[in-house]
């Protein structure tokens, strides 16, 4: 009896028909958590690439919106100072902004000076994480033989990081109408000792929750093999 790996390919079906459109917005988000980093800018740059190359819509070039000033502006609220803390920092601040994701009349308008296109808008949280709990480390022993060999062994430590919240809201540009909405969140925690850029840490986050995303507008294949007897 022989034993073959056959490979295979499983499409995942899209999670929206975008069908009837030829091009898409991405354009900008409802941001904040640290000033660490620019989560709306550096969210919308990397969808704008990822989209370019992963799906057949053509992919808008045109300003980042700053969604946080438009709703401080419709409700004639004082902007943010540049150098002070972000209005949204938390999940309880992001509530206060989220109506303009059912703001037809909004999304219509801008979609008129880019020909209706699908529309890619949000909110991204991007926050400092300071945790304590049991962690994995490698520790050397020398065998009976006199090699030396590693173990793993659980320790308790200080950790800090980053979390990342982001909600990806897919509007209709001819109706302003919300199509879609998925919450994702994603955490990377390192030695307290460690010192991890935050932009670093965001495109490691964002890079785990990246096919999912991309599977709501086309049908992705996931690789693998099938083991046959013969």
């Amino acid at each position: 009896m022989h034993y073959y790996d056959v490979p295979v390919e499983v499409p995942i079906q899209a999670k929206i028909d975008v069908s009837r459109f030829q091009r898409v917005l991405v354009a900008g988000f409802l941001a904040g958590g640290t000033r660490t980093i620019d989560p709306n800018t550096e969210t919308a740059r990397l969808l704008r690439s990822q989209l370019r190359s992963k799906q057949d819509l053509r992919v808008i070039d045109a300003d980042v919106l700053s969604l946080v000033e438009e709703v401080d502006r419709q409700r004639n609220v004082p902007p943010a100072d540049p150098k002070g803390e972000p209005k949204i920092r938390s999940a309880a601040d992001l509530k206060e902004y989220e109506q303009i994701f059912a703001d037809a009349e909004f999304w219509k308008r801008l979609a008129q000076d880019h020909d209706s296109p699908l529309i890619v808008t949000g909110s991204v949280l991007f926050t400092e994480l300071s945790k304590s709990g049991m962690v994995t480390r490698p520790e050397s022993f020398v065998d009976p033989q006199g090699i030396e060999r590693y173990q793993s062994v659980l320790q308790y430590a200080d950790l800090k990081g980053f979390a990342l919240t982001p909600r990806f809201v897919f509007i209709d540009g001819r109706t302003g109408a919300e199509l879609y909405s998925e919450t994702f969140h994603e955490e990377a925690l390192y030695p307290s000792g460690q010192n991890t850029p935050a932009l670093s840490s965001y495109f490691e986050l964002m890079d785990k929750l990246l096919p999912s995303l991309l599977n709501t507008l086309s049908t992705q294949k996931i690789r693998g093999s099938r083991t046959l007897l013969k």
